[in-house]
């Protein structure tokens, strides 16, 4: 079965609950989590005026096609009440496709892997946390020397688009 990696993410309500409802949610729904990385408090990227949010990353095995896991997602944050917002505004849970397998896609509402995640100090420090040595596919680093590179990155200036 092919190894996925997903980021988890929450500011709203009970994060840390919010956080493990999303990962039972997603074992219930045929998911094998094989690694969960340390919850992290984090500050928000993109849109900073909101509250902190806690993040996390898992690995898991799947047999779920990339476009029917984003389904499941997207059905799994709904469920848990996320509601359309601010593009990176507050949110109870987010869920996202970070790696695929060493798979590269490009589709309207999928990109694999995930586009900004060079970018995201919490999203690294996590992945770096359960898996250190797998390659980004296209940057051809590891995540920890991805990771190395975006600490060393003065705080204030992550994230800015």
């Amino acid at each position: 079965m092919p190894v996925v990696y997903l980021g988890i993410g929450s500011n709203l309500g009970i994060r840390e609950d919010n956080c493990l409802m999303a990962i039972s949610l997603l074992e219930e729904n045929g998911l094998k989590i094989t690694k969960r990385s340390a919850m992290h408090e984090t500050t928000p990227w993109g849109v900073r005026d909101q509250p902190k949010f806690i993040n996390m990353a898992i690995e898991a095995e799947t047999d779920i096609s990339p476009l029917e896991l984003l389904l499941l997602i997207k059905k799994i944050e709904g469920d848990m009440g996320r509601q359309p917002a601010v593009k990176w505004g507050p949110r109870v849970i987010d869920i996202d496709i970070l790696l695929y397998g060493d798979m590269l896609l490009c589709e309207a509402d999928l990109t694999i892997p995930h586009p900004l995640m060079q970018e995201r100090e919490f999203v690294l420090r996590a992945l770096s946390e359960i898996a250190p040595d797998i390659m980004h596919p296209v940057l051809g680093k590891t995540m920890k020397e991805l990771f190395d590179a975006i600490a060393a990155v003065p705080e204030g200036q992550r994230g800015k688009k």
